[in-house]
């Protein structure tokens, strides 16, 4: 079962930390005033209320305003601090797009970048007192398409298949009290051919001489190893054996997959000159899941053998919260329903997701491809913005088991003539060759969709209306060359030359898109359309037996997995009901035997 609460940052932990969600003071600042009148001093009045971390354009912000308005401001106090406290470390999980952060009336922090998380020790700014008030600025400028905002809509009304926004605070908030040397990063890389996990710590300090690290491995409470390390810099190294890897007997209980999705739990102390049986100056808790993934002669690899991913599209909005959870119940639930249909996998569609979903499906079992959202202009700027924010998200989720690869853009959304300009393939091949190097041991999808040049697999966008049409053109291998190799489904070349499939493999990343609602509007979007839904369940079928069928594909992606504003092409409504009985749609997907006739006066929307 989901906790509800749930760490921010599940895979860095300590006991001691305080959560700053909830209702806080709120200001719209639409002449951007703001900053020329100190809206960040303790006196100057805040007209209304927001609930914390939802943004203000959602019901659930208690604001719902979907208005422009480009800047947004916070305030709350915190405190008392806890007794005894050496530095206190005031996180943000995410803050679209550019935040800046006062204590007490001076500047802690600023921070570019709608996505990811940042934190800043405030010990110095915090006054005598048991009150303490922090103030945000939140800038998010509607119209401007060089930042990446994914699928969030540039216009007033969503349009197409963009969305409501997500602006201002819309990721957990919260303090930490740490020791004056404490750990700030952990980061896991499995070698399972070498029976071994190599660790990379970051304290926030030069260590005094003589420090150490000590790490203990434990997988279903039983100990797997313990090992210490001096600790003579800020970073440090460090490969630790795992003996049960050695042996295929033991190996089974150990290896994380989705069927079998094992986590070993790490303590990581940290200990001055001499200590023993004393408390560690710092202590932290972490996991990893001792897995690897690869790709080889056309497959898919997860543990060394070939494995075909059965994926659903996944945007991660909600109608009430858009981008942010509704609570990390949600999140938890959200990953159990996309087990319960039958897949073993989801493409994160134009969102960096909240970590606690991430630990979700760690512990689930669910494969995840990361993507980077879009930016929708080609310019200097945009590329130093993608690029910098990429470089975070890439080493926050670097040491989830569950993400096996990474996608830095998508259907060649903000490089629109990668075809014919040499500076749109170089930073689509820039961003390949940095998620490589940023993380070496995970495939790399450059461009998903089409106008492949570098990358590991191959991902192709086909929203054919028929089985026939998709065994047409992955039916095999010599079928998957001439598609691969010409004009693909999108009107767009899959490979730009010179590149060449080179034994890469093959996937249909997107497709489907089948609307099924009984309410339908012009400004719905989907891809076909069902009259009910046993003609709901007989299109999924013979869409994804095609897919099934060839012997080629290394795998899929359906879209989507719900309904989300404007496109009704889900499996699940925006409210997250099947709109067909749930075993019905795991039967197809899963391909194991025939879904049930459903009974034509069944109303979609009511969960079975």
């Amino acid at each position: 079962m989901a906790d509800a609460t749930l760490h921010p940052r599940p895979r860095l932990t300590r006991p001691d930390w305080c959560d700053l969600t909830g209702l806080w003071s709120f200001r719209f600042d639409d002449d951007d005033r703001g900053l020329d009148e100190q809206w960040y001093a303790a006196d100057v009045p805040f007209d209304r209320e927001i609930m914390v971390p939802y943004p203000p354009e959602s019901k659930q912000s208690q604001v719902h305003d979907p208005g422009d308005h480009p800047v947004l401001w916070y305030r709350r106090t915190f405190g008392p601090l806890a007794p005894g406290h050496q530095r206190v470390i005031l996180h943000f999980g995410a803050v679209d797009h550019h935040a800046q952060v006062w204590v007490n009336g001076h500047l802690a922090t600023e921070h570019e970048g709608g996505h990811t998380p940042f934190s800043v020790d405030v010990t110095h700014l915090l006054e005598p007192g048991d009150e303490q008030v922090l103030v945000v600025r939140a800038a998010d400028r509607l119209g401007d398409v060089g930042q990446p905002r994914g699928k969030q809509d540039w216009r007033l009304e969503p349009h197409n298949v963009w969305y409501h926004r997500t602006t201002g605070i819309w990721q957990p908030v919260w303090l930490e009290h740490v020791p004056d040397l404490h750990i700030t990063d952990v980061q896991w890389t499995p070698h399972l051919e070498y029976a071994a996990v190599t660790v990379q710590v970051t304290v926030n300090r030069p260590p005094d001489p003589g420090t150490s690290l000590e790490l203990t491995l434990t997988c279903r409470g039983e100990v797997l190893t313990s090992q210490a390390v001096p600790c003579a810099d800020q970073d440090v190294e460090t490969v630790v054996a795992i003996p049960a890897g050695r042996h295929d007997q033991d190996l089974d209980g150990i290896l994380w997959s989705p069927e079998t999705p094992a986590l070993i739990d790490a303590t990581i102390r940290v200990r001055g000159r001499g200590e023993t049986s004393a408390a560690p100056v710092d202590e932290v808790r972490s996991y990893f899941g001792y897995r690897s993934v690869g790709v080889d002669r056309g497959q898919f690899l997860l543990n060394g053998r070939p494995y075909f991913l059965r994926m659903v599209l996944e945007q991660g909005y909600w109608p009430q919260s858009h981008l942010a959870a509704p609570d990390a119940a949600a999140l938890y639930r959200e990953a159990s329903l996309i087990k319960e249909l039958g897949f073993n996998g989801l493409r994160m569609h134009q969102k960096v997701e909240d970590p606690r979903f991430l630990h979700a499906c760690d512990r689930l079992g669910l494969l995840v491809w990361a993507e980077m959202p879009s930016a929708y202009t080609f310019s200097a700027r945009s590329l130093a913005r993608i690029t910098r924010e990429w470089i975070e998200v890439v080493a926050r989720d670097r040491s989830h088991p569950c993400i096996v690869a990474w996608v830095p853009l998508n259907e060649s959304w903000g490089v629109r003539w990668i075809a014919s300009r040499d500076d749109q393939r170089s930073f689509a091949a820039a961003l390949y060759h940095l998620t490589r190097a940023l993380d070496p041991s995970r495939p790399v999808v450059a461009n998903d969709g089409w106008e492949h040049g570098v990358g590991d697999i191959i991902g192709v966008h086909d929203y054919a209306s028929t089985g026939a049409e998709l065994a047409e053109r992955y039916g095999d291998r010599r079928a998957v060359e001439a598609t691969v190799a010409g004009w693909g489904p999108g009107s767009a070349r899959i490979l730009l030359p010179p590149a060449e499939l080179a034994g890469r493999p093959v996937m249909v990343t997107e497709f489907g898109g089948i609307g099924f609602t009984p309410h339908e509007s012009p400004d719905h979007v989907m891809y076909s359309r069902a009259g009910d839904g046993n003609d709901f369940l007989r299109r999924l079928r013979d869409l994804l037996g095609a897919l099934d069928r060839s012997p080629v594909l290394a795998g899929f992606c359906y879209t989507q997995l719900t309904d989300t504003e404007q496109e009704i092409n889900g499996l699940l409504t925006a409210e997250r009901r099947p709109k067909v009985p749930a075993a019905a749609i795991r039967a197809v997907v899963s391909g194991h035997g025939e879904p049930p006739n459903i009974h034509d006066h069944d109303e979609p929307g009511v969960p079975r």
